[in-house]
């Protein structure tokens, strides 16, 4: 019997094996012609990939570390002793190793924080081999991170600049991204016989066919959702239009409405339908179900017929053209105005301006996540010196804008456990599709920034932070954000890497007029879009204090969404009920049904 089953055994042991030479076979054909056409564009352009790309951000990260690790040869004694932590808890987990190998029970010398899921599989723990590589990993980042945070002779820009990259460096390090060392990716690699490595492969040279100057590794199926169909969906009409905007109005689903409209300005670094997914995570078919006329600017995608087009140009053709538009449609003159994130830095400034002109149109302003001081603009501030700027500046004048997909590389580099490397192990090692995410879907449907206004957005807020100081004009006419006076909704959100909490709180410091205080839990994104029967996060509120900290000491904890909060904050700003409006019924003809053309141009 047992004679009879061997070379049955046999058989299937030479055809696995067979089978897995031939997908090695096709790993290399398909390898060779995926690192044949990188070698191609690394020829076309140039050893420099330009701002934000591979190569000039290891040319960054090796300058800044370059001046941490000569900060510490400078102090011998100081460099020795860090050494010899790091070489004891090596020996720590040897020892530990040998005893566990040997049957001993040992409490592991580094364990993951909670929430990190590069090591949730049970192998990371329950395999030796495994153990030993992710302890070995979390002694030595943990040690890198805290010799770079208590470097001497450097100062705090450096400190934060170097701890940036070394992040960068260390999540690429992980053994998670290794094949040969991630658990999940050998045991797809054994029971498959290889076949994930070579999906893989071909998922890398389908992203790089789609990318154009930067690698774009997908994060979602692109093919599961389209504009206008699955997302972006709330009904209305496209009642404005001009260089820079189309201007949605939509269709009420209450009898009667609030008086004063509310007109929403999304940021132009990404489309507008961020505020508007599908219906049940859309904040626009929640205000609207609430009893208010909503009223959408969507951003133009600009080519380079546009480059000249300034950061003033999208406050009177953006903001300033969307209130004309809308107090011609309704006949009326207050209207109340939502900025998010860029947005809301532009209706800050819009705002400072129409104080110093007179004009009383925006009855009141609410702020997502939106920054006016920048001395505390977290890791973006990184990108942001001359150097930098001028390269950036020489490549945006040469093709008239910059491409969606260097922002893009920027924002996912604020945070690369999550939104680079989780992907290139899933699409690339475990060869699987990305899971269909609509949130990815909008976080992939970049635009292009027109060279004017980007160049003077990073030096005027960033790198000189004008607006705070008093020191901005725009239409000749010097900013004081202090002159606004209208009561304000300010919302940051708890872990924002892009618009931190405490740049928000402190800007907000300036406005003259009443604000309401709410910190959202979770990101910049996450934190946002909340809807309330999700029944997800918490939000906070409190009166206003000296400092962020202080605020936090005392604000208030409620759970779930700050959506009903705010829409009982502005219904109080709203006037009376009136019926409702038709959006072909106003004094503007509609041009085309919402959502529009502009937001369906993809980068």
């Amino acid at each position: 019997m047992d004679g009879a089953d061997k070379p049955e055994a046999d058989d299937s042991q030479t055809t696995q094996m067979d089978e897995f030479a031939r997908n090695m076979v096709r790993l290399f054909d398909q390898g060779t012609k995926v690192f044949s056409t990188l070698a191609e564009r690394s020829s076309t352009n140039g050893n420099n990939g330009g701002p934000y790309s591979m190569a000039s951000e290891v040319t960054e990260a090796a300058k800044t570390l370059g001046e941490v690790a000569g900060a510490w040869v400078t102090n011998p004694n100081k460099l020795a002793a860090a050494q010899g932590d790091l070489f004891q808890n090596y020996a720590d987990l040897w020892g530990r190793s040998v005893r566990r190998f040997f049957g001993e029970e040992v409490e592991p010398v580094a364990e993951p924080e909670p929430g990190d899921n590069r090591f949730k599989d049970p192998e990371w723990s329950e395999s030796q081999f495994f153990d030993f590589w992710k302890q070995a990993y979390l002694i030595t980042s943990r040690w890198a991170e805290d010799v770079t945070k208590n470097t001497e002779g450097v100062d705090d820009k450096t400190r934060k600049k170097a701890l940036f990259y070394l992040e960068q460096m260390l999540a690429a390090l992980s053994p998670s991204n290794n094949p040969f060392t991630n658990p999940e990716v050998v045991r797809a690699t054994l029971q498959s016989n290889a076949e994930n490595l070579v999906q893989g492969m071909t998922h890398f040279a389908e992203d790089l066919e789609q990318s154009k100057d930067l690698l774009r590794i997908s994060q979602t199926d692109l093919s599961a959702f389209e504009v206008g169909r699955d997302i972006a969906i709330s009904p209305g009409k496209v009642v404005f239009q001009n260089d820079l905007i189309q201007l949605i109005q939509y269709s009420p689903t209450t009898e009667q409405v609030y008086e004063r409209p509310l007109i929403m300005a999304p940021p132009w670094i990404n489309k507008y339908y961020i505020l508007d997914l599908k219906p049940e995570k859309s904040l626009v078919k929640y205000a609207v179900d609430q009893g208010f006329t909503v009223f959408m600017i969507s951003w133009v995608n600009p080519k380079a017929a546009l480059a000249r087009k300034t950061f003033e140009d999208y406050m009177t053709e953006g903001i300033l053209a969307a209130v004309d538009a809308v107090d011609r449609q309704l006949g009326l003159h207050h209207v109340n105005v939502l900025g998010y994130c860029v947005g809301g830095t532009l209706l800050a400034s819009t705002l400072a301006y129409a104080a110093a002109k007179g004009d009383d149109r925006i009855a009141t302003a609410t702020f997502l996540t939106a920054q006016v001081d920048f001395s505390e603009a977290g890791d973006l501030l990184v990108f942001i010196d001359d150097a930098q700027l001028k390269s950036l500046e020489e490549m945006m004048a040469e093709q008239g804008y910059l491409d969606g997909s260097r922002m893009a590389a920027v924002f996912n580099m604020l945070r690369p456990r999550d939104l680079i490397w989780p992907y290139i192990v899933n699409n690339y090692l475990l060869g699987k599709k990305p899971f269909p995410f609509d949130l990815l879907y909008w976080n992939a449907d970049s635009t292009r920034l027109p060279a004017a206004n980007h160049a003077f957005y990073l030096r005027e807020f960033y790198h000189q932070n004008r607006l705070s100081k008093g020191e901005m004009e725009l239409g000749g006419v010097k900013l004081d954000l202090s002159k606004v006076k209208i009561p304000i909704y300010e919302l940051f959100t708890r872990e924002d890497h892009i618009a931190p909490a405490t740049s928000v709180y402190r800007g907000s410091k300036l406005f003259g007029g009443p604000v309401r205080y709410v910190m959202a839990g979770s990101g910049h994104i996450a934190g946002v879009v909340n809807p309330p029967a999700k029944k997800k996060y918490q939000y906070w509120t409190g009166t206003p204090a000296d400092t962020f900290d202080a605020w936090t000491r005392t604000a208030a904890e409620a759970p779930g969404s700050w959506w009903p909060d705010w829409a009982e904050w502005l219904s109080g700003q709203s006037g009376e009920k009136i019926p409702a409006r038709d959006p072909s019924a106003g004094a503007l003809k509609p041009i085309e049904d919402a959502p529009g053309s502009f937001v369906k141009d993809r980068d």
